[in-house]
């Protein structure tokens, strides 16, 4: 919801009929992470659901440069990072992956994770690459690029056309 800044682009009964879509009659499944009915679906959920909307979600592979990430072409990023467990206000010494949105409002970039009190401004095009860089260091952080299907079929979210 927070890649489209609509808080109704997808209900939880979306994405659930998309989970048991991709898992039939299967009670243990890979396509969601927790069973407390948290929204913890798994990547193949996410780039579902963004296909309803005629979107596509493509992997960015780390070792690239994030300079040729062609940014007026792409709708949103999100991030797949560590995360520290809490249960209240006790932070816990257990880490789990956690879905992070990063957006551009107005010209400027903001990190929209969910865990956050309010969005954080990253700023411009360049202090969201470096951003992107100091995350993508990280062992377990990996990149999906949000773009149009017109986008993705044309490769229109890179620079380098190699």
């Amino acid at each position: 919801n927070n890649v489209f800044q609509d808080g109704a682009a997808f209900s939880r009964e979306t994405l659930q009929d998309i989970f048991q879509r991709l898992s039939p009659n299967t009670l243990v499944t890979p396509h969601k992470k927790s069973m407390l009915g948290n929204g913890n679906y798994d990547v193949n959920v996410i780039m579902a659901a963004l296909q309803t909307r005629g979107f596509e979600a493509v992997w960015w592979d780390k070792r690239r440069n994030v300079d040729t990430i062609s940014l007026p072409n792409v709708t949103g990023l999100i991030l797949n990072v560590p995360s520290h467990l809490r249960w209240g206000p006790l932070l816990l010494p257990l880490k789990r992956q956690h879905w992070v949105c990063v957006r551009e409002v107005g010209s400027v970039y903001y990190n929209l994770d969910s865990k956050l009190r309010s969005p954080h401004r990253i700023g411009t095009p360049e202090e969201l690459r470096k951003f992107l860089r100091l995350q993508l260091r990280g062992k377990n952080c990996e990149l999906l690029l949000v773009v149009p299907e017109e986008v993705e079929v044309r490769q229109t979210w890179r620079t380098d056309r190699c």
